[in-house]
């Protein structure tokens, strides 16, 4: 895999970014979510999660297994009103 191989598509990070900000000391997946937006797109990190977490062990020397993943979050997308009126009332509940 070359530098400039993207990691993560959605925000377009490449390898290079990633190894640069874990040599700026960010070294956790959540440092460089926060910081470089990756893991925030419309995969929310389940593509990139694992490179990212790859590189952070391949330069820190940390084992996978010890690493945090991300706090996934399920991809966003449109929902009607309407459907969750019905939901809410479904469950009991006025809106």
């Amino acid at each position: 895999m070359s530098k400039n191989t993207t990691i993560c598509r959605c925000s377009d990070i490449s390898k290079e970014e990633i190894r640069e900000l874990i040599s700026q000391g960010y070294t956790t997946l959540e440092e460089i979510k926060r910081i470089s937006r990756a893991g925030m797109g419309p995969c929310q990190g389940r593509t990139c999660g694992q490179l990212i977490l790859r590189e952070i062990s391949s330069i820190t020397g940390k084992k996978m297994g010890e690493l945090e993943n991300f706090n996934n979050r399920p991809p966003a997308i449109g929902i009607k009103i309407s459907d969750i009126v019905k939901g809410a009332e479904e469950n009991g509940k006025n809106c």
